[in-house]
């Protein structure tokens, strides 16, 4: 005999005050999954009004559909080298007829130059990066204001704040906190990708591919931004990566969990590396709306940033993963 937990039970109830409309679908989840969830949700907001209610069960019933496990292994990461003069549109397949040490550094920076061998565990990371509209949310949820919102009022701004398009964080710690909020409402281990993890997905499961699109090569206006593009873009307007993640290149950044150390790639162990234990900066992976593609939109470059900025801005965005080695 099956039993129903008390929501379930409600929802079956006509007039039920806790729980008046139908529980969400879900592509992965069960329907007692979606149902704790919403237990959850009730329990944590009380004093938000029904339709909050519903929108955070909905945000969080979808962001956990929206991951992607990917299997995890053993590979070499870091700038793997490329061609001295290569065309972008026509990669080929590394190491490109060549010996590796003969290849040229595919970033001018010299900190992502130590290859260095990590095996991860299976996970999950989100197909898209998370989208304004559920980052106001979050910000709701927690009583504050939305930011920026009197230049949200504006006319001629409407589009600069477009709901699906990747959120804007101030620093990394909203990141981490969104997160961390989508894995205390679920009861899964949700946070920030390691940098590794970032890296290995960018990679198509850490193969040596320049760039993270869904063929290797940039083909501008299809798998990426065009460089005339000055302004930040809704998320998912490309072709995904052989793994399904969208915008793994271009449009906006991604925050990821590690702290930052230019030497860090010389001490990182083999198994799952979490980044330096402190740190001042963070690590940001992926590109950005104004940067010319051909030379940012790499899979091996890193950012390392100071974590809090002066205000929220377009192009430091995030996605979430769940910690987890078996399917949801």
């Amino acid at each position: 005999m099956r039993f129903l937990t008390p929501l379930s039970l409600c929802v079956l109830i006509a007039g039920c005050e806790a729980q008046s409309s139908a529980l969400p679908t879900s592509d992965k989840l069960s329907e007692d999954k979606v149902a704790e969830i919403a237990e959850r949700v009730e329990a944590r907001y009380p004093d938000l009004s029904r339709t909050l209610r519903e929108q955070i069960l909905a945000t969080v019933v979808r962001s956990l559909d929206d991951m992607v496990f990917i299997e995890g292994g053993e590979f070499e990461m870091g700038d793997f080298g490329t061609l001295c003069n290569y065309d972008p549109t026509n990669m080929g397949v590394w190491p490109y007829g060549q010996e590796p040490d003969r290849l040229c550094p595919i970033t001018p920076e010299r900190h992502d130059d130590h290859l260095h061998q990590v095996r991860l565990s299976s996970y999950h990371l989100s197909r898209y990066q998370a989208k304004l509209v559920d980052f106001d949310l979050f910000r709701t949820s927690l009583g504050l204001p939305l930011f920026d919102a009197g230049l949200r009022e504006r006319d001629d701004l409407q589009d600069l704040f477009a709901p699906n398009k990747p959120a804007w964080t101030k620093g990394w710690q909203e990141a981490d906190d969104y997160c961390a909020w989508l894995g205390e409402l679920s009861g899964y281990a949700v946070d920030l990708p390691t940098e590794a993890q970032w890296e290995y997905a960018a990679r198509n499961r850490g193969q040596y591919v320049q760039y993270p699109t869904d063929d290797g090569n940039l083909d501008y206006g299809r798998n990426i931004p065009a460089d005339e593009i000055t302004e930040e873009l809704p998320i998912a307007q490309f072709a995904p990566n052989p793994l399904g993640l969208y915008d793994m290149a271009g449009n906006s950044t991604d925050w990821v969990s590690d702290w930052y150390s230019a030497d860090y790639y010389h001490d990182s162990p083999l198994e799952d590396p979490t980044g330096p234990a402190v740190g001042t900066q963070k690590v940001r992976r992926g590109s950005n709306y104004p940067e010319l593609m051909w030379i940012s939109a790499n899979t091996v470059r890193r950012w390392n940033d100071d974590p809090e900025k002066s205000r929220h801005l377009p192009g430091n965005s995030f996605r979430c993963a769940v910690q987890s080695p078996d399917p949801l």
